[in-house]
């Protein structure tokens, strides 16, 4: 696979990408045995400079997510940074010192209504039983999860902390790509059932593009 080119897999039509530009790496960079310094595929994020690219990498799994939102929709691939930095001025995120804080979901659903055409509702208080009935009327859900999702029989020490895009919900199971996937398995169309998904999600997301508008 081309990193900077969409990948499907065989059961989606919803391109992937890895928050980190290239999905081979991500187990090692989990890991702690990449460093984001090496990643060479760092242009294709939009960045200027690598440093850009390694002071924004760990926060842009929901910039990530609204990625391939857009490719799905409009089929355009978007540089995931000139889409984080075009939802500063709307406070998608702050700067703390040298943090940064976000997503934040209000200034985020704005963004995408202004200036990508998208419909988008912040979601709270919801459970994993319920995504499905949001996926009925919205085509996506970008869900807050423990990033340790990736590794469905471990017990997370908190819910939430991480974005993955749900394309999929019934009653039954939960299939979503996870922008930090340490694997293909864990990248892609990952289909966990619905109480395995509960341990991870933290009840709030963001639900994107109304099913009965037309593909931007």
């Amino acid at each position: 696979m081309s990193v900077n080119q969409p990948s499907f897999s065989a059961s989606s039509a919803v391109p992937y990408f890895n928050q980190w530009e290239d999905p081979d790496c991500a187990a090692g960079i989990i890991a702690g045995d990449i460093k984001l310094s090496d990643i060479s595929f760092w242009p294709h994020s939009g960045a200027s400079e690598q440093q850009e690219f390694i002071e924004w990498a760990n926060h842009v799994c929901g910039m990530c997510c609204l990625k391939m939102v857009l490719a799905a929709v409009s089929g355009k691939v978007v540089p995931v940074l000139k889409l984080t930095y075009r939802s500063l001025s709307y406070g998608a995120y702050i700067r703390e010192g040298d943090n940064i804080k976000g997503l934040i979901y209000a200034p985020f659903v704005e963004y995408v209504r202004q200036e990508l055409g998208l419909e988008a509702q912040v979601k709270v208080d919801i459970s994993a039983q319920e995504i499905a009935g949001q996926l009925q009327e919205h085509r996506f859900f970008i869900a807050s999860v423990h990033p340790s999702v990736r590794i469905p029989d471990s017990t997370p020490p908190h819910k939430g902390g991480h974005l993955v895009l749900v394309t999929r919900a019934d009653a039954q199971t939960v299939t979503f790509h996870n922008p930090s996937g340490h694997n293909v398995s864990t990248q892609q169309d990952v289909t966990l059932p619905v109480e395995t998904f509960a341990r991870f999600f933290a009840g709030r997301g963001i639900s994107l593009v109304k099913k009965t508008q037309p593909q931007q």
